[in-house]
């Protein structure tokens, strides 16, 4: 059965947007990545899930963790094979893509509002390759221009790329990322009756929305 957890009512979206609007050097932003992904008539897929003994998600501090994410759609590899064998940069392009979506997908689904997403701070694109393959910038493209239409040019990200002999379950790519992300805004004790306040304590972060 789903359970439901109440929020504060009153100002907190309110106070979450508004908080959402402005970086650490307090410079606005021009859209937010929840804003981004619907003028791009991006969908986000459903989070998605571990194939091992780990979680997909951890937080710490202004920092958010997330696992390997490959380039799955409706719980079967879109992308499946190795570079420079069968697949094409194109190929890995459209695979790392898909999994840089993914991730923004285990994203929401740990802290509930992408808007409190403030940039992407490093991404790791690990790709299958021959040998021969050389490549690895063009393929890891695919991710950070999906990362950089979503957050902007201006935030920026740091990358890390290299091939591996195999992945897991025959992926081509995986994406790993760290997030910057703004702390839950506090209920405003002056608006919010002093019950809610004393519930909101006891919201667990991902449900805080």
């Amino acid at each position: 059965m789903e359970e439901h957890t109440r929020v504060p009512s009153g100002n907190y979206n309110q106070e979450m947007r508004k908080h959402m609007q402005t970086t650490s050097d307090n410079r606005t932003l021009v859209s937010s990545p929840a804003s981004r992904l619907n003028e791009l008539g991006i969908t986000l897929p459903a989070p998605p899930t571990p194939l091992g003994a780990y979680v997909e998600s951890s937080d710490t501090g202004n920092l958010l963790f997330l696992s390997g994410t490959l380039p799955i759609v409706n719980r079967k590899l879109a992308v499946s094979g190795r570079l420079g064998e069968n697949l094409a940069i194109e190929d890995g392009q459209k695979a790392a893509r898909i999994a840089a979506l993914n991730a923004l997908a285990a994203a929401k689904g740990h802290i509930g509002d992408l808007d409190r997403i403030r940039k992407l701070v490093k991404l790791t694109v690990l790709l299958a390759t021959t040998e021969s393959f050389a490549e690895h910038a063009a393929v890891a493209d695919g991710a950070s221009d999906l990362f950089v239409q979503i957050f902007g040019r201006d935030a920026g990200h740091v990358r890390l790329v290299y091939g591996v002999q195999s992945l897991p379950i025959g992926a081509p790519a995986i994406v790993d990322t760290i997030f910057e992300i703004a702390p839950v805004p506090q209920p405003d004790a002056n608006n919010t009756p002093s019950h809610e306040i004393a519930n909101f304590a006891h919201v667990p972060a991902n449900v805080r929305q």
